[in-house]
């Protein structure tokens, strides 16, 4: 199930998985909690990412240029963790996800309107992207907010266990004007590369070598791979405008049950 409702909005599945820990796992660190949950999020958009290349939805361009612009960030990020306490976590993941979910419910899923900027060329990129349904993409983006937005998804990501795509597929449809299927297929490539360093980061710094958060991990990992390939299935057969909506519903249940949950226990 996370691996098909992350695959199938571009936000890898960690919106999901880190509220379940939070709540499953009260014993469990902040920084544990990051690790499993980034794990889960490369695994998910690695097996997604393939789908959405094979469909011919993803942006290379763009997702490496923004892939490469997470990696500084999800490398401090995930060194970051260790200092931040459970309780200041968890509220914080609360309200950036009720954030993003009251503004995604009222703004988001709009049409974008493809009209050249009229603004420096070199920050621009027009890029037009037919898939293999032959459904084409034609549209404009600054690939110079698209990069400063990276560095900081990628720092955020790690450091909530997110994997970013409940900041970037947003980020990417309403800021910068992508289609939302290109969007959240990017988004997805982006993931594949970024929580990838911060596994790396995470299993260089020993958070893995409980055999029980291990096995946990794997046990997930072989679950969201299968469910990735149905959420990039699903994709093409629901409209942009639901997939956010759908996004903002799931975001603001989660983000008021641990504000409720957390506020409640303090």
């Amino acid at each position: 199930m996370i691996g098909t409702l992350g695959t199938l909005i571009g936000a890898g599945g960690g919106f999901i998985l880190v509220p379940l820990l939070i709540f499953m796992r009260p014993d469990f660190s902040s920084e544990t909690i990051t690790a499993i949950s980034m794990a889960i999020v490369a695994c998910n958009a690695i097996s997604g990412s393939v789908a959405y290349v094979s469909s011919g939805r993803v942006d290379f361009k763009a997702g490496l240029i923004f892939g490469a612009c997470t990696i500084p960030g999800s490398i401090l990020g995930v060194l970051t963790t260790k200092y931040i306490s459970r309780e200041i976590f968890d509220v914080v993941f609360g309200i950036v996800l009720l954030a993003l979910s009251v503004f995604l419910f009222l703004k988001g899923g709009k049409k974008q309107t493809i009209s050249k900027p009229v603004v420096a060329k070199k920050r621009w990129i027009h890029q037009k992207i037919t898939d293999k349904w032959n459904e084409v993409y034609d549209y404009y983006y600054d690939i110079q907010k698209g990069s400063i937005l990276s560095l900081f998804v990628g720092y955020f990501s790690p450091l909530l266990g997110i994997g970013g795509g409940i900041i970037h597929v947003p980020a990417m449809s309403e800021w910068l004007r992508f289609p939302v299927h290109i969007a959240t297929a990017t988004s997805h490539f982006i993931l594949a590369i970024m929580a990838t360093v911060s596994v790396i980061v995470h299993i260089y710094n020993g958070n893995y070598n409980d055999p029980v958060i291990l096995k946990m991990t794997l046990l997930l990992a072989a679950g969201v791979i299968f469910g990735a390939q149905m959420g990039a299935f699903l994709s093409r057969k629901i409209k942009g405008k639901i997939i956010i909506k759908a996004l903002a519903v799931s975001l603001g249940l989660v983000g008021v049950r641990i504000l409720i949950l957390r506020l409640t226990n303090v």
